[in-house]
């Protein structure tokens, strides 16, 4: 069961989405390898700006708190965001030598090299003060990137965020989106990830993430199970092609995948957010809401792209009725 006062909070379907948004190019057409490629197709990427526009999407309201660079590639991110009709007025531009994460991944599913460009990375410029201008009162949940706790002043940013909107009420929403490279070392990963964590009401993340945050891997899932006797209503231990097993106080269960014939292993775990957050917004039951999430990830992995591959309702209403889950 999810208590009832998050699941008023969801209903408002008005979200904030905290972290990182970037540019996104993919060798065109799909299966070209970088080193190859002549042409490329851009697109927004980064966890925080893919949740956002899943959420949008899916009928949902999405504003997006992040710094962008005040450079050509800053301006295309929030030009595109806005036109998916994410919220960008609390997002602050930073001159210098800041930029905006540049991605470079290729649509193959085998050996898929993806290049990642985030020296001097604008996200992490984001502050206590960038964090104080929003609304947490009427936010329906504040849903937050993990990748933006790897450095200062993001992390004591973060931080603040989820003091002000556990103060306001708010659900706090974690995507523990790990990225080695961006952390000094594993142990203050762990470390930092754990008092985070500990602290949201759901929280979101794979077998390697729950193994980061309880210092070994074997035990992830224990640690997962711990944390779902504390603060957090809803822990999700997601298991790649093993589906995922979702923890409550007291409750859990498994649900499978959708097997589909995919393009590439990027973007799954945003749009799973989205769909997830999305449907229990909508009011579905926990288990309908975690499927849903799985269908989302599904379809995102067999299109070009993570941003533009999101699916809308209906499409995810049309997937529902023609794929089955697989078996836990």
């Amino acid at each position: 069961m999810i208590n009832q006062h998050l699941q008023e909070r969801l209903r408002r379907k008005k979200f904030l989405s905290i972290g990182r948004a970037g540019m996104d190019f993919y060798p065109e057409p799909p299966g070209t390898e970088i080193e190859d490629a002549t042409d490329f197709s851009a697109h927004v990427g980064g966890s925080a700006g893919n949740i956002a526009v899943a959420l949008v999407k899916l009928g949902c309201q999405a504003e997006l708190l992040t710094c962008f660079s005040d450079d050509a590639i800053g301006r295309f991110t929030c030009n595109k965001l806005e036109k998916f009709g994410v919220m960008t007025t609390h997002c602050r531009r930073i001159g210098g030598e800041a930029r905006n994460t540049l991605a470079v991944v290729e649509t193959r599913l085998i050996d898929c090299q993806s290049v990642i460009y985030r020296n001097g990375a604008a996200d992490f410029e984001m502050n206590k003060k960038d964090i104080e201008t929003l609304d947490y009162a009427s936010s329906g949940g504040v849903i937050l990137s993990g990748t933006a706790l790897a450095d200062e002043p993001s992390r004591s940013a973060i931080f603040a965020a989820i003091a002000r909107a556990r103060s306001a009420g708010a659900p706090v929403i974690v995507d523990m989106d790990y990225r080695p490279y961006s952390w000094a070392s594993a142990e203050e990963a762990q470390s930092v990830y754990a008092k985070a964590i500990a602290q949201c009401d759901v929280v979101v993340g794979n077998d390697v993430e729950f193994g980061v945050a309880a210092g070994s891997h074997e035990d992830g899932l224990n640690f997962a199970s711990e944390l779902a006797a504390g603060i957090p209503d809803i822990v999700i231990y997601k298991k790649g092609e093993l589906g995922a097993t979702t923890l409550t106080n007291g409750d859990r269960f498994d649900t499978g995948i959708f097997p589909v014939q995919a393009l590439k292993p990027t973007g799954a775990g945003d749009a799973f957010m989205g769909g997830f957050i999305a449907g229990l917004a909508d009011q579905k039951p926990l288990k309908d809401a975690v499927i849903q999430g799985s269908a989302a990830a599904a379809l995102v992995v067999t299109r070009v792209a993570c941003s533009t591959a999101m699916p809308t309702q209906s499409e995810l209403s049309e997937f529902l009725k023609s794929h089955t889950l697989s078996q836990t």
